[in-house]
């Protein structure tokens, strides 16, 4: 009988990746479920370290996601306002 514990990714590096390059409020949302998940393996809550590292890799994919639609959006908007603004300054003279 194997008496180890079974193995449950924490979604740490992930977690913290998507923190740090993404989008910080959903990345720390994360990283707390991150930071449970090998507590819980230690006090025999299989079912709650899958739960919470199931919820660490939700919110480092929506972090990742938002990263994503901000940077264009972003993108998006200063390319219309530059143009904008470069339109209108040769319109002026």
């Amino acid at each position: 009988m194997n008496t180890s514990s079974p193995a449950v990714s924490n979604n740490l590096v992930w977690a913290i990746l998507s923190t740090l390059f993404c989008c910080l409020p959903l990345g720390i949302v994360s990283i707390i479920h991150a930071a449970k998940v090998n507590g819980l393996l230690a006090a025999g809550d299989i079912a709650g370290a899958r739960d919470a590292s199931e919820k660490a890799k939700k919110w480092a994919i929506y972090a990742a996601i938002a990263g994503i639609v901000v940077t264009i959006l972003y993108f998006v908007l200063f390319t219309m306002l530059g143009l904008g603004g470069a339109m209108s300054g040769a319109s002026s003279y």
